[in-house]
Parts: C-alpha cells; structure tokens; sequence
C-alpha cells in the first residue's frame, strides 16, 4: 500500500470547516442525497450518530454555505467551485479514511468557538 498524501487543497477544506467525523460524514450522506431534505434526526439515525452533535455539525456547515435549510431540513446545496472541492474530498476519503480521519482529530478542540467569537453578527 502506498501513501498518498491528502491533496493541500482538501487538508485546507477539512482545516476551515470539518470540526468532527460526524460533519464530515454529515456533509458526504447528504452530498449523495442531494434531491433530498433531511432532518436532524434521521440524519443522526442513519449515521449512528448523537442527535446534538449531528445537529451541530449540520449548523456549522449551513452557516459555511455547504447546505440550504427549511425549517428543520438541511439538504445539499453549494456554489460550484465548493461543490468541486467537496466531490475531491468524498474520493479522497474513499481512499484515505484514516489520514483524513486523524487530520481531524488533530485538530485543536474549541478552534471554531474560538475563531466565532470574533464573527460580526447583526441583529434581525
């Protein structure tokens, strides 16, 4: 088996917004299901994942512009150029599952409470 080392520009992708596994699976179930809305629930039974922490991956990647939201469904929508990275990323995944999966979990923790805090927010 050789090593292939994850391409920069997915490692950049996975740095600035996959948080956990369970995101990153997340966002791939749904990119195979793109004609379809999904609720926070199913999502979380079809992944084997906690409700919460599903609900907070699919949050984070709505607010990244990966996904649209109704109500409480998300389902896979993103402009084109991050569709592309997002397909590279599902094929290097298929082949470097443990890689990407230690990428993430080398992640420092809190990293994106951290970098939240100083988002501008506007009230409604």
């Amino acid at each position: 088996m050789s090593y292939e080392p994850i391409p920069d520009d997915i490692r950049d992708l996975i740095q600035r917004h996959i948080d956990s596994v369970a995101q990153l699976e997340a966002l791939l179930f749904l990119r195979a299901h793109p004609a379809n809305s999904w609720g926070v629930a199913t999502i979380a039974a079809k992944l084997y994942a906690p409700e919460q922490e599903i609900a907070r991956a699919l949050a984070h990647l709505f607010a990244d512009g990966f996904l649209t939201r109704d109500n409480d469904s998300y389902r896979y929508e993103c402009p084109e150029p991050l569709r592309t990275r997002i397909d590279r990323l599902a094929e290097a995944y298929s082949r470097q599952l443990i890689p990407i999966t230690n990428l993430i979990h080398a992640k420092p923790r809190n990293i994106r409470q951290f970098s939240d805090a100083f988002k501008f927010r506007t009230s409604d």
